[in-house]
C-alpha cells in the first residue's frame, strides 16, 4: 500500500480532529471528598464539560437533573441551587452544599445533550461522585437509576495513589461486557504533560461481566467514562436529521499520596 504524504498543516489538522474524538468528560468535582470536621461541613461542587487533561473547556448548558442521594436512601433535587459562571470563556456551573448528616453522599448530574459535529453525534454523560461525612460508610455503591452508570466495587474515596479502582458498567440496569472505558486525569493547572497523544486518555475495556480495573498512578482526580451508544437517536434542529447519542457512565475518584 502506498502511503500518502501530508504537509505539516494537514498533520496538525488530522491530529486536532483525532483529539476531538477522545477526552470529552463531564466533570463533577467537590472541594473535599471526606468530611470529618464539624466546623467545615460546607463543600463547593463544580460542574463543567471539558478535556480534563488538556484543560480545554466546552460550553455546558444547564443540566437536565442534578442532585444527591444520601446514605443510599434519601434523594434530594439540587438543580435549582446551581449557579452559572464563566470558566475560560465557557459556561460552567457551581453550587454549595452543607453536609448535615453522617454517611455517603452520591452527587449526580445528567447534563443536557451536547452536539459534537466532529463525531456526528450527541453526547450525554451521566456522572457521579461520592463524598463521605463523619465516617459513616453507607451508600457509596448505590444505584442512582441512570440510563447508564458505573457501580463502584472499590470504595470511591479514601484511596491512595496506585490503589486499584474497580467498577461495573450498567446500561438499563444490566452489565455491559467488553465496552470501552476512557480514563483521564484532571490535570489542574496543567501540572503534567503527555509524551504522546495516546497518554492523554487511557483506554481499557470491561470483561465479560462488565467489570473494569485501573490503578491510578498519580495523586488527584481521575475520571472513568464508560461509553456506549443509546438505542435512541436525537434530532438536530439545524438540519432536521436524526443522530446517534453517545451515552457515557462517569464516576470521579480522588487519590492521595501516602505520607
Amino acid at each position: 500500500m502506498k502511503l500518502k504524504c501530508f504537509t505539516t498543516p494537514m498533520i496538525l489538522i488530522t491530529l486536532t480532529a483525532i483529539s476531538l474524538m477522545y477526552g470529552h468528560f463531564q466533570t463533577l468535582i467537590p472541594s473535599q471528598t471526606i468530611c470529618e470536621d464539624a466546623n467545615n461541613t460546607m463543600i463547593t461542587i463544580d460542574l463543567s464539560f471539558c478535556h480534563p487533561f488538556e484543560g480545554d473547556m466546552m460550553h455546558m448548558a444547564k443540566p437536565v437533573q442534578f442532585g444527591v442521594v444520601t446514605k443510599g436512601e434519601d434523594r434530594i433535587d439540587m438543580l435549582g441551587s446551581l449557579k452559572e459562571y464563566t470558566k475560560d470563556g465557557y459556561s460552567a456551573w457551581q453550587t454549595n452544599y452543607t453536609l448535615n448528616t453522617p454517611g455517603d453522599h452520591v452527587f449526580f448530574v445528567e447534563p443536557a445533550p451536547y452536539w459534537e459535529p466532529a463525531e456526528g453525534a450527541y453526547i450525554i454523560h451521566y456522572t457521579k461522585v461520592v463524598v463521605n461525612s463523619f465516617n459513616m460508610e453507607v451508600g457509596w455503591d448505590v444505584e442512582v437509576g441512570f440510563k447508564t452508570e458505573i457501580i463502584p466495587l472499590t470504595r470511591p474515596y479514601g484511596l491512595y495513589t496506585n490503589n486499584i479502582f474497580q467498577g461495573r458498567v450498567l446500561v438499563d440496569g444490566k452489565p455491559v461486557p467488553f465496552c470501552e472505558v476512557e480514563v483521564e486525569y484532571y490535570n489542574d493547572n496543567r501540572k503534567y504533560s503527555a509524551p504522546a497523544g495516546p497518554f492523554i486518555t487511557q483506554v481499557i475495556k470491561t470483561d465479560a461481566q462488565g467489570l473494569f480495573s485501573y490503578a491510578m498512578p498519580v495523586a488527584g482526580w481521575w475520571g472513568f467514562a464508560a461509553l456506549n451508544e443509546d438505542d435512541k437517536t436525537l434530532r438536530n434542529p439545524e438540519d432536521g436529521k436524526d443522530y446517534p447519542i453517545e451515552i457515557g457512565a462517569l464516576i470521579w475518584v480522588y487519590a492521595v499520596d501516602i505520607e
